[in-house]
């Protein structure tokens, strides 16, 4: 790693965790890149404290002690962790032509950087890959020859993509009605129960009452593109923000806290081959965005009720 000059723009999305902060921008700082682009969001009025804890967020990112060109898109009011990263990522995209995203709870491995830039090279003019991951929660089930694989799945602690391919999210997914009227989902998912909890995630994410989230519009741009993610088959990103303070990942009990993590080798081991690892997909399904049946329909029988209030 030592002759390895990271050339890739890097991007950092920040709110009001000084601490986890503190240790993202230390991976990024030996990193070393020539380009940071740091997104941040505003206090919330009615959070106490906050203001003081998103000034510190901002201290800890402007310490940058190396030949590196910053530029900053910070918000002065809470746009929330939907809108905010959305526009955010899409600000970027507008400055740099390809770039690597981390949240300011995902501390990547140091080999993180080089695999990114080396993938975003290799499959840069290449239409059927929109997104490189750096987390992979089946890494005890997904070793293979290859250094990484085809999925559906765009996971997103620690990813890289292209403005070619962001130029296809839509934060309000118009074409939403369309997809789920001409039975498109059943066509991504023969399952029944996937494509019934896909459905219900993408309602949570549609119409006036979305919930603040931005990921679930982006794979659901990936896939009305039918684009391909690259994962990894060992797992680069350990999310170090698990707890009561966070908005989607309170659990500090899940499996998905606090993974290890292992380098990646180089020279990577590229695939001979752009297909869709089947197998490992059916397994995310089943493993990572498992849920039962009857509470999917009882949520979205929810959800059409505050819609139609």
């Amino acid at each position: 790693m030592n002759d390895f000059i990271l050339t890739t723009p890097v991007v950092l999305l920040v709110f009001n965790r000084p601490e986890t902060t503190a240790r993202v921008f230390a991976a990024i700082r030996a990193a070393r890149p020539e380009l940071l682009l740091v997104i941040a969001d505003g206090p919330r009025s009615n959070h106490p404290g906050e203001a003081a804890l998103c000034a510190e967020v901002r201290r800890i990112v402007e310490q940058v002690d190396w030949p590196c060109k910053v530029l900053k898109n910070y918000s002065d009011i809470n746009l929330g962790c939907g809108v905010r990263p959305a526009t955010g990522i899409t600000w970027a995209f507008e400055q740099v032509e390809e770039t690597i995203i981390l949240e300011d709870d995902c501390l990547p491995h140091p080999t993180f950087f080089r695999y990114c830039q080396e993938l975003l090279e290799k499959y840069r003019y290449d239409e059927r890959i929109m997104h490189i991951a750096g987390n992979n929660s089946l890494v005890e089930s997904n070793k293979g020859e290859y250094s990484y694989y085809f999925s559906q799945f765009p996971h997103c602690w620690g990813w890289a993509s292209w403005r070619r391919a962001w130029r296809y999210f839509d934060f309000d997914m118009k074409l939403f009605p369309t997809v789920t009227a001409e039975g498109w989902l059943d066509c991504i998912f023969p399952d029944k129960h996937a494509s019934k909890y896909w459905f219900q995630k993408f309602m949570e994410v549609y119409g006036p009452h979305k919930k603040h989230i931005w990921d679930y519009q982006w794979t659901f741009a990936c896939w009305t593109c039918s684009g391909l993610s690259i994962l990894p088959n060992n797992n680069l990103i350990s999310n170090i923000g698990f707890g009561t303070e966070a908005t989607h990942t309170k659990d500090t009990g899940s499996r998905y806290s606090l993974m290890s993590v292992t380098p990646v080798k180089f020279p990577l081991n590229h695939p001979p081959f752009v297909i869709r690892d089947v197998d490992a997909d059916e397994e995310a399904q089943r493993e990572v965005f498992r849920r039962n049946p009857l509470k999917i329909a009882i949520d979205f029988m929810k959800s059409m009720k505050r819609r139609n209030t």
